[in-house]
């Protein structure tokens, strides 16, 4: 080996050893007769210091030449560091350099190599062998590498077994837009890029394997945002002859395996909620519970009084701000502008305030009196020197708005704990939802999905109403994994493709492999699916995934360190039978 020890390895138990060291220069500092060098390797950093009079004149010349992200080896003896540093753990000792070779130079960095660097993020990305050196993006890697080793142990541990399904496959029409790879092989033909594993790991339990799972790359052709990538990792998971609590049992127990040892901590039992419920309390199908701030229903106390923007809406909802009376004009003025930018989408607002003293003020004292305002802070469980904050509309939308507000003043008020973790079951949700463009029904997760049983009997006369036996997890208001029971029966499954408007000869054409398939011994089975990178960036207390992937896209799809993707050549294209446009 090149280095007896890493850069985070000694510690004052230590001292008097020769060792050698290997790594990169993360500073130099040069006063005169003495020269320190902070050394970085994966595992930390050592400082290394010479001395005039005590090191050699042509060693200690040497060490002030180096620049920053040399790569260097070092030879020496550990000593008591005279100027202690508690932030790091070597911080007890330093290296008395007696040898000195230069393995690499670098070129000035176009950045710092910091963790408070002065890189912006497309610089970054650019230079993304640079950006893995600092510390903090490190140490997100490490925390997936973690996460992905306590999955496996968890999962092989329940008799899972892990099996690797195809990357390329058939392209289907449910879902986002697939990535599509021309065949040289079959001129005019393509496969697609997996946006998920679904139909194989049906496929695995009709085979016998029980119990599956797979850390998947998978792919979606879709706009993206900080916790989207073109390409994602799943942990995949199948099971036979279970119902959904066996799934929902299994699962909560892998999220407290964990919590408990990626991040030390113990988690309680995670609580069921109803979708609908979800949806009236939350205005969302993955609510954050980690503070309260319900939805309240105002249309019978607030309608009727001759405000015709309540009057005229389908829906009046507040929510109660605990202890925030004392707001002023300029800080509400200021959330009713938050909450009618077009992300949010309201019209306005109205705001209560109840007062010390018992009295109310309020945005629309013109159309109610103390009386009537009292009323609404009796149903919306207000006090004295709360806030009630009010939108009205079409209920889907202001439900969604009020929903983003309600998280906006969590985050205000501090209600949004990073530390905290308050995971929980979104159950049964609808099966279908009605697309307004293409007039027909689509599969709220997908065309696999069991209805639940008791609902099965709408689903050609009310498919709207039927209820989907499907579960979502979510932690800290993000949605970190989701499952079903699966229809295994040829006749439910030709059914449901009705339902999405498949003709016979469209579902035969997709899927005819799956339905033949259940028509030898398909036992009952149901999954989940978690997003891999989304779970590691809540572990580690990031909002984007860009953080805890090591070679990400940037927004626009692209890697802008390896300039991808990029056009092909002219004969790249004819031999795959694509012609771009007419040849001269």
């Amino acid at each position: 080996m090149l280095r007896t020890n890493t850069c985070g390895e000694l510690r004052i138990s230590d001292v008097g050893k020769k060792v050698k060291l290997n790594g990169w220069v993360q500073r130099v500092r040069d006063k005169g007769a003495l020269v320190w060098i902070d050394l970085r390797d994966r595992y930390g950093i050592t400082q290394i210091f010479g001395e005039e009079g005590v090191t050699d004149k042509e060693l200690l010349n040497q060490m002030k030449e180096l620049g920053r992200e040399f790569v260097i080896s070092v030879e020496g003896e550990v000593a008591e560091r005279f100027s202690k540093n508690d932030k790091i753990p070597t911080g007890d000792i330093e290296l008395k350099i007696e040898k000195l070779e230069v393995l690499n130079e670098s070129k000035v960095p176009p950045f710092k190599i910091e963790n408070e660097t002065d890189g912006g993020e497309d610089l970054r990305m650019k230079y993304r062998y640079l950006d893995l050196r600092r510390d903090v993006v490190r140490s997100s890697l490490q925390i997936r590498h973690r996460m992905a080793k306590s999955v496996r142990d968890y999962l092989d541990h329940q008799e899972f077994i892990e099996v690797e399904t195809p990357v390329l496959i058939k392209s289907t029409p449910e879902g986002a837009r697939d990535f599509l790879v021309p065949s040289r092989m079959n001129p005019g033909e393509f496969y697609a890029l997996p946006q998920s594993p679904q139909t194989f790991k049906q496929i695995l339990m009709v085979a016998g394997f029980d119990r599956y799972f797979q850390l998947v790359k998978c792919f979606r052709d879709e706009d993206l945002r900080a916790d989207r990538q073109p390409e994602f990792t799943q942990i995949d998971c199948e099971m036979s002859f279970v119902e959904r609590e066996d799934i929902l049992q299994t699962f909560e127990g892998l999220a407290k395996y964990l919590f408990k040892e990626v991040k030390g901590i113990e988690v309680e039992d995670f609580p069921r909620m109803e979708y609908a419920d979800a949806m009236s309390l939350y205005g969302s199908d993955k609510p954050d519970i980690r503070f309260e701030m319900t939805f309240k229903d105002l249309n019978e106390v607030a309608k009727g009084k001759g405000f015709k923007v309540f009057d005229d809406s389908e829906a009046v909802l507040g929510i109660c701000v605990k202890g925030c009376a004392e707001y002023t004009r300029k800080q509400l003025d200021e959330i009713t502008n938050w909450v009618k930018r077009p992300q949010i989408g309201a019209k306005g607002l109205v705001y209560v305030k109840c007062n010390a003293d018992g009295s109310y003020k309020s945005s629309v004292d013109k159309f109610f009196n103390q009386d009537d305002l009292k009323a609404w802070a009796e149903v919306s469980g207000a006090e004295a020197n709360d806030l009630l904050l009010v939108l009205s509309g079409d209920l889907k939308k202001t439900r969604k708005a009020l929903g983003e507000l309600r998280l906006e003043m969590g985050s205000r008020l501090g209600l949004r704990d990073k530390n905290v973790f308050k995971p929980l079951w979104v159950v049964n949700f609808p099966l279908l939802e009605w697309d307004e463009e293409s007039e027909r029904f689509h599969a709220m997760h997908h065309p696999f999905t069991s209805p639940i049983p008791e609902d099965l009997k709408k689903l050609e006369t009310e498919p709207g109403e039927v209820r989907a036996n499907a579960y979502d997890m979510v932690i800290n208001g993000v949605e970190i994994g989701g499952g079903s029971i699966r229809i295994h029966n040829r006749d439910v499954q030709s059914r449901m493709f009705d339902a999405l408007g498949f003709t016979k000869e469209e579902a035969q054409a997709q899927f005819g492999f799956l339905l033949e398939a259940f028509e030898y011994g398909a036992p009952p089975h149901g999954g989940i699916a978690f997003g891999f990178d989304r779970l590691c960036s809540l572990f580690g207390g990031s909002d984007s995934i860009r953080d805890f992937i090591a070679f990400p896209k940037n927004t626009s799809g692209r890697d802008v360190m390896i300039d991808s993707p990029s056009p092909a050549s002219l004969e790249q294209l004819k031999e795959l039978g694509i012609k771009l446009f007419e040849e001269k």
